[in-house]
């Protein structure tokens, strides 16, 4: 499965893999220019196995000089399965006195009201309650010290934590983002006591107000820190032993490169590591094609990744959600839902379809894997429509058996129906697609954004065979699908930037006497960030700084990001950017005075030598017309479909639906009432003839 799209690579070989839920992929950029591409199984106990698998593959299969490496990027799901299959580290968590509740109270809200049974919607299983203790100190709400930290209570509590086994530390004091002494000296204790305990201090990892919030973000960190660790550390031996002198660089949640090792010190930025890779490499692909407002959908075995890219940038929040669970770091604006290819298909208990969120992941995967799945799952209902071709599966790869994907689907849904097994797996399709355009519409519209006005981007190796139909219910007119969307979260970690972000409260009115120590508290970030970006081996010419500001009216709960620039703008300016900003996302705004909560400094250095455009496209090879027969939406029986390759497509070719666009790492399906054209660099453009 190799492509040789020509590519100037001045820095050597260089590598990203991202691993999925079903498959981990693999993009490599050799020395000479050639892009090569594969797709592996995901190990799911160990999932750097799949990627000593990809490091032989590149060594034996393409002949790859490991030693020639200069770049090896990588996204993970370490971090975020260790939180939704409840297996990270056993952890402690010291609070001010009083306060040792507030993981498990949080703020009192519930989403699920008519549960016959419900479920607590706090992380208390970070630290249950004989894990959580307390120590009677106080800072104030300006930052002075009310109470001192005694150090022989804090010697006994730390002693007493140490003695349950917990592998981390999580420490989170009242007011200690305005003054961090009483838990630094906290950390200073538990190293000399106890060094082989992690640390996580809530005034490094999340320095802002909202105790439950802050609580809750360091717990997590705390709480991956060890999973983390070893998963990277082993990681770092593993190219050590392979001679691979390129650094382990490991994706951000908000869509940045860090070093393996500062990236252990704070492993909760590393939650939907590979998503946000999906995005940069989709920003790079709306580059290519001109495209600078975007909805990526990106759909792989396990779940579908919304997100959206407005102005030619993705959208960043400072909050998300990890398994319906705040965590307050910056990440690209993902939206998650569980619809993939391997979701589940079963009927419910008033005979109703429902798909997901349950999924075959690829242990044993979907039936037609003939790896013992027992289920139907939206690929073996792809498979009975005839989207997927059982023999070309991964370019050939993977033989696919169709009989065992009608089997599940007529056992477990067409028989108990009374319908056809061709109709169960439409309906399939159409239920795992309703619940995908509710996800598109909850990511854009909650943010002011009209689908209709961009242009959506399919990802992962189901987004092709999903975009029309999920386009024509949303009412957009044009389908971009990039050259190989089925490993762009490892293409785009070639395109990311080395970054790191710092932000701090700075409860201030907005007004010009706050500005000049609102500069100096920037200037202050901005000498950390300096020290990160020279632990990178980053050249100071290189470092892009970009500021925004936290911005809400006075008494207002939640604030909007505004970016800003403290050497030409004031305070007039950043209060004119709050407004439109709240115009746009709330619908409304007000001439009311507001207040900045947080300052965040960003410091990044874009690749060196990056990937240059791919060369245009070459003319195609005639192949012999192909057909077969499909079932969609709107079609009472089965409609003939032409059957093409991608790279016989040439430039000026008009492909009219309904039509299949087979490659190695997905399958583009052009419904009727669509039509495809070649664009620049390899790209597909699908646009509406409706």
């Amino acid at each position: 499965m190799t492509d040789t799209v020509s590519f100037t690579s001045p820095n050597g070989v260089r590598v990203g893999i991202d691993v999925g839920g079903t498959f981990t992929d693999v993009v490599v950029v050799d020395a000479v220019g050639k892009m090569r591409l594969t797709k592996i199984p995901t190990t799911r106990a160990d999932q750097s196995v799949a990627i000593r698998q990809a490091i032989e593959h590149m060594a034996n299969a393409w002949g790859i000089d490991l030693q020639r490496i200069q770049c090896f990027a990588h996204g993970t799901t370490a971090g975020t399965n260790a939180v939704l299959e409840r297996k990270g580290a056993r952890i402690g968590l010291i609070t001010t006195k009083g306060f040792r509740d507030v993981l498990e109270i949080g703020r009192q809200m519930r989403h699920r009201l008519y549960d016959k049974v419900l479920q607590p919607e706090t992380p208390g299983f970070l630290a249950p309650g004989e894990w959580r203790h307390e120590v009677d100190e106080r800072i104030a709400a300006d930052g002075s010290v009310v109470k001192a930290l005694g150090d022989d209570e804090a010697v006994e509590v730390i002693d007493r934590i140490a003695a349950q086994g917990v592998e981390a530390i999580a420490v989170c004091l009242l007011f200690s983002f305005l003054n961090p002494a009483h838990e630094k000296r906290i950390q200073q204790l538990i190293r000399e006591r106890h060094p082989h305990i992690m640390v996580s201090l809530s005034s490094e990892v999340d320095p802002a107000f909202r105790e439950y919030e802050r609580t809750v973000v360091t717990a997590f960190d705390a709480y991956v820190k060890p999973v983390l660790n070893r998963y990277l550390g082993n990681l770092e031996d593993h190219l050590a032993n392979a001679r691979i002198p390129a650094p382990l660089q490991v994706m951000q949640s908000r869509g940045g490169l860090a070093g393996s090792a500062i990236a252990r010190q704070r492993p909760v930025r590393l939650f939907l590591s590979g998503p946000a890779a999906g995005v940069i490499g989709a920003r790079m692909v709306g580059e290519e094609v001109g495209r600078e407002h975007l909805i990526t959908v990106d759909i792989g075995g396990t779940s579908c990744d919304i997100s959206v890219i407005s102005a030619g940038k993705p959208l960043v929040r400072a909050e998300g959600l990890m398994n319906g669970l705040p965590v307050r770091v910056p990440m690209v604006d993902v939206n998650a839902i569980g619809a993939g290819g391997g979701s589940i298909a079963r009927l419910d208990a008033g005979g109703s379809l429902r798909v997901g969120p349950a999924s075959a992941g690829s242990e044993p995967g979907p039936a037609c894997y003939g790896r013992g799945g027992e289920l139907p799952t939206v690929t073996d209902a792809s498979v009975v429509l005839g989207y997927i071709d059982p023999e070309r599966f991964a370019g050939g790869t993977m033989k696919l058996d169709p009989a065992l994907a009608r089997r599940v689907i007529e056992e477990k849904i067409a028989k108990p129906m009374g319908i056809s097994v061709e109709s169960a797996a439409l309906g399939i399709h159409r239920v795992i697609n309703a619940q995908m355009v509710e996800g598109v519409r909850l990511t854009s519209i909650r943010r002011g954004f009209d689908p209709r006005q961009f242009a959506l981007m399919p990802l992962g190796g189901g987004g092709p065979l999903h975009a029309t139909a999920l386009a024509s219910e949303l009412g957009m007119r044009e389908i971009v699908v990039p050259r190989h969307p089925g490993v762009l979260c490892a293409y785009g970690l070639l395109a990311a930037p080395v970054e790191h972000e710092m932000a701090t409260a700075f409860p201030r009115e907005l007004n010009d006497d706050c500005m000049p120590e609102a500069t100096n508290v920037l200037a202050t970030l901005d000498a950390e960030l300096a020290t990160l970006m020279v632990a990178e081996k980053i050249s100071p010419d290189r470092v892009e700084v970009h500021y925004s500001v936290d911005v809400c009216y006075i008494g207002q709960s939640y604030t909007l990001e505004v970016a800003f620039t403290p050497a030409t703008e004031g305070a007039a300016e950043l209060y004119e950017r709050f407004i439109a900003a709240h115009e746009r996302v709330y619908g409304h705004a007000t001439r009311a005075p507001a207040k900045i909560v947080n300052l965040r400094s960003v410091h990044e250095a874009k690749p060196q030598g990056a990937m240059a455009r791919p060369t245009p496209a070459k003319p195609g090879t005639d192949q012999a017309v192909r057909t077969r027969e499909i079932r969609v939406t709107g079609f009472a029986q089965g409609v003939k479909a032409r059957i093409l390759d991608r790279d016989s497509i040439r430039d000026g070719d008009v492909i009219e639906g309904p039509a299949i666009i087979e490659q190695a790492d997905t399958t583009v399906l052009v419904e009727p009432g669509w039509t495809a054209t070649l664009a620049g660099h390899g790209n597909l453009i699908i646009s509406s003839t409706r």
